[in-house]
């Protein structure tokens, strides 16, 4: 999962080596932290939280039909 994550974040980065994902995985869910560069902070949030909605959605329906948990992105500072 982390590197579907990778993947649809990389092409809309300046700083792709920036990009680190962690994951916290609990009984019951399943929770991806993602953090990039402070300038690339935008473009993944996107306007009005499109992008990040987007990204969400993407990672939710992949991720959580295959692990039966319920999958977060969150994405920090």
């Amino acid at each position: 999962m982390e590197q579907l994550i990778h993947t649809i974040v990389k092409p809309l980065v300046d700083y792709p080596e920036a990009i680190h994902v962690e994951q916290d995985e609990q009984t019951t869910r399943v929770a991806y932290k993602l953090s990039v560069h402070p300038e690339d902070m935008g473009k993944i949030i996107g306007k009005q939280g499109r992008v990040a909605s987007a990204i969400r959605t993407i990672v939710t329906s992949a991720a959580g039909s295959h692990q039966g948990k319920r999958v977060y992105l969150d994405i920090v500072d």
